[in-house]
């Protein structure tokens, strides 16, 4: 109990430190996220599409970078944006980015992640294909997996086609936040077992805190859920119920990744994988568990944990998001 109650005077010291804009983009956010969750279960995409700006494709090099969409799939409407850094000499590698918002809320081109995904294709020296998977509840399980898995699909493809000719299609990374990360695990076990995906081969997992569930309560979603981090409980068990089959708990596969009713991965290839945790996200305690399962899978698993990163950190312009980008270069090797 002293100890719980120590964690949680460190918790209540660091989010006091944080930045007074990221407290006010914080709230409004999880304002935001609370008004669009009708309590029918659906989703008010008019009132998100007002309150999320949105970055057009510019082929014309912003910052070093230019952007193109591209739909993969018209029957589906699924699409990618393509980030490409200019005048980069040599071989670029090839970052898979699959965005969060909890399988329902959020796109590739919001403006956050266009700023996100340019940098991080300018600073590590990536080709960058964001992917725009269609979303929960109208497009429930496991929707997201299959647009996600199509995008690598079409990648071994047409990637030749529409990527720059420096494009190393054969040191590709799957990565993604929150839902996203969640995806990177179903995805790339996916990819493991279908074999050869010759020209493209996943040689890396990076998983930013991942959006995993389960039915029995963590401490930290108990300590955390009301704080300053943009995700609540009952944020997240609502985003669960509108993803998952109906019926379904969060002990599905799908949410508890660890749990009785989950597959055995220790049999598959599996890339290393990089975990992103953020000591004040309530989604701690399952990251840090998902990095132990690994282990005990006997996979290659490195953690990055940041004691003062709160729930989609990277996505948020101050230190520590600049800091996540550097330190990603020796695992994207560039």
């Amino acid at each position: 109990m002293a100890g719980d109650c120590e964690l949680e005077g460190v918790e209540s010291a660091l989010m006091s430190s944080l930045p007074r804009r990221v407290h006010l983009l914080c709230w409004v956010a999880k304002k935001g996220s609370y008004i669009c969750r009708r309590s029918n279960g659906t989703v008010n995409r008019r009132f998100l599409a007002w309150t999320l700006p949105k970055t057009p494709a510019n082929e014309t090099p912003t910052r070093g970078v230019y952007t193109k969409d591209i739909v993969i799939d018209e029957t589906t409407g699924v699409w990618i944006r393509l980030f490409v850094p200019v005048n980069e000499e040599g071989a670029l590698p090839v970052v898979i980015y699959f965005h969060g918002g909890g399988f329902c809320l959020l796109s590739a081109s919001d403006k956050r992640y266009d700023i996100f995904c340019r940098r991080l294709a300018r600073r590590r020296r990536v080709v960058v294909v964001s992917v725009e998977y269609r979303l929960a509840p109208e497009h429930k399980y496991p929707v997201a997996y299959d647009d996600s898995f199509a995008a690598l699909a079409w990648l071994r493809a047409r990637g030749r086609d529409y990527l720059p000719p420096n494009a190393d299609l054969s040191r590709c990374f799957l990565m993604g936040e929150s839902a996203g990360g969640n995806i990177v695990h179903h995805v790339g076990c996916r990819v493991a077992g279908e074999g050869d995906m010759s020209p493209v081969k996943i040689v890396g997992h990076v998983l930013i805190q991942p959006f995993f569930g389960g039915e029995e309560r963590t401490p930290a979603e108990v300590r955390l859920s009301n704080g300053v981090p943009l995700i609540t409980l009952e944020a997240a068990d609502w985003l669960w119920k509108a993803f998952l089959p109906e019926g379904a708990t969060r002990d599905h596969p799908a949410a508890n990744v660890m749990g009785a009713d989950s597959p055995d991965i220790s049999g598959l290839s599996l890339p290393p994988s990089l975990v992103v945790v953020g000591g004040l996200d309530l989604l701690k305690d399952r990251d840090l568990q998902y990095v132990e399962h690994l282990k005990n899978m006997g996979k290659e698993v490195e953690l990055l944990f940041y004691e003062d990163g709160i729930h989609a950190f990277h996505l948020l312009h101050y230190d520590l998001s600049s800091k996540f980008i550097d330190d990603l270069r020796e695992v994207l090797q560039n």
